[in-house]
């Protein structure tokens, strides 16, 4: 028996389109799970990344979404998160994807995303990495952190413990954008004058990452941008 995809544990096959394209260490996914991802390209929100193709005109001002002209429009969040990069669409193929390693506990595939994380870091200016915590009930649940997985084998900087909380998922974008602190501080010196770089794996309203960013920047952070692997 040949090697087996890690998405859909079909054959893998012969045929690769990715290695080129994303520089894989290995193959490790069949083409038919490649294709189903979808590579965030072409006109996207200057921002956070969002293609403009899947939003309504009237969602858009200049260069931006609206969700992003409303995150700036607000005194308490302008400039606090400088910009997120996302590599694929949150679609209904990747959202299953990361349901079965965020929540049903199949780790092994952090390792398809790992590399394109890798490579893409290193497009991106920065100083110190920070993948996004969970809280430690959130962490006992899934017995692992998925964006901290995302970059495991790189330097990064523990500095940010989270309370626990109801998940972002379950609030309204107006819950999410008021802000109640859920982070806090664990080290100082280690952000100070420092381009930070957060990790995490989904940006939806952005909500997690300006919380994030807010306190950062708030303890001498010089900015904080974002990379997440999925644009929801």
């Amino acid at each position: 028996m040949g090697e087996r995809c890690l998405i859909c544990e079909g054959d893998l096959g012969t045929s690769f389109t990715w290695k080129d394209l994303f520089a894989f260490h290995q193959e490790q996914i069949c083409t038919d799970c490649q294709e189903k991802l979808e590579r965030i390209q072409g006109e996207v929100c200057q921002k956070c990344s969002r293609p403009k193709e899947l939003v309504s005109s009237s969602y858009w001002k200049d260069k931006y979404c609206y969700d992003c002209v409303r995150w700036e429009s607000d005194p308490t969040w302008q400039g606090v998160l400088e910009k997120n990069t996302s590599l694929f669409v949150y679609n209904d193929f990747l959202k299953d994807v990361i349901a079965r390693w965020k929540f049903r506990g199949d780790y092994a595939l952090a390792s398809v995303f790992q590399p394109l994380i890798t490579k893409k870091l290193k497009s991106i200016s920065f100083d110190v990495l920070i993948p996004i915590p969970l809280s430690a009930e959130r962490l006992y649940e899934r017995g692992f952190n998925q964006a901290e997985a995302l970059v495991s084998e790189l330097t990064i900087r523990n500095v940010l413990k989270r309370t626990h909380s109801e998940k972002q998922s379950k609030k309204s974008r107006a819950e999410r954008m008021d802000y109640a602190p859920i982070f806090h501080l664990v080290s100082k010196e280690t952000i100070a004058s420092k381009r930070i770089l957060l990790i995490d794996d989904i940006y939806t309203t952005g909500a997690t990452l300006h919380y994030a960013a807010k306190l950062l920047r708030g303890h001498g952070a010089k900015s904080v941008s974002s990379l997440t692997l999925a644009r929801g």
